[in-house]
């Protein structure tokens, strides 16, 4: 008779299994980490654009702004992914599954973005302006030397928690054939017939996105300090 537990550890910490297809899910690990620090890269220029454009209180602008925020945020990240990545293709424009989901979770991103950047400006005093301009700044330079560095240190904790969420949902691009971490752990563990290789996908997710839920919670107390 077996031992107790083997049949467990046989079923998911098989040894020969994770050695087979590891370098098909370290080749994921690649495309997780650089799609996600694309996705973060551009939501976050996209969004904190959009929440400047929305201080001009410019009419037109705001309500575009406001209303792109508002359907983004209401429409499910994967909602978002099928639309451009089956939908863009009767209009022409083809997406790879990459860029696809890139642009989703960038748009999914933006749109929290802006929400927070936009909470943190609008928080502030609004004589602080006044008395920026007052000293003969600009619009352009009380906004980047007097708002934007109190409003983006009041958005930090929204923001990290977001740039989480967002990243991990990387993971959707597996239902447009992206392959991720998740994709591949999935076809591995099928072509095996057994689930070690889910078991060594989430533990490359721990060890890619842990240390950033570690980084966010340093990067709050430092906001809160200041």
């Amino acid at each position: 008779m077996s031992e107790p537990g083997s049949g467990f550890f046989f079923t998911f910490f098989n040894g020969e299994v994770a050695a087979q297809y590891a370098p098909e899910i370290l080749q994921g690990v690649l495309i997780t980490v650089g799609l996600g620090l694309a996705v973060v890269a551009t939501g976050l220029v996209w969004g904190l654009a959009l929440a400047i454009v929305r201080a001009t209180q410019q009419v037109v602008a705001r309500r575009l702004i406001i209303g792109f925020s508002d359907i983004v945020r209401s429409l499910p990240p994967l909602v978002i992914i099928f639309l451009l990545y089956f939908g863009l293709p009767t209009l022409g424009v083809n997406l790879s599954s990459f860029m696809a989901t890139w642009l989703s979770l960038s748009l999914v991103l933006a749109a929290y973005a802006q929400e927070s950047i936009w909470a943190g400006i609008a928080s502030l005093p609004r004589g602080q302006t006044e008395a920026a301009r007052s000293t003969g700044l600009s619009w352009w330079g009380a906004m980047r030397w007097v708002i934007l560095p109190q409003a983006l240190r009041r958005a930090v904790p929204p923001l990290t928690n977001r740039v989480i969420s967002t990243t991990k949902n990387t993971a959707l691009g597996s239902v447009v054939a992206l392959s991720e971490i998740l994709s591949v752990s999935q076809a591995a563990s099928s072509n095996s017939g057994n689930p070690t290789p889910l078991t060594v996908g989430a533990f490359l997710y721990l060890l890619v996105f842990l240390p950033i839920v570690v980084f966010s919670r340093w990067l709050e107390r430092r906001a809160e300090q200041r």
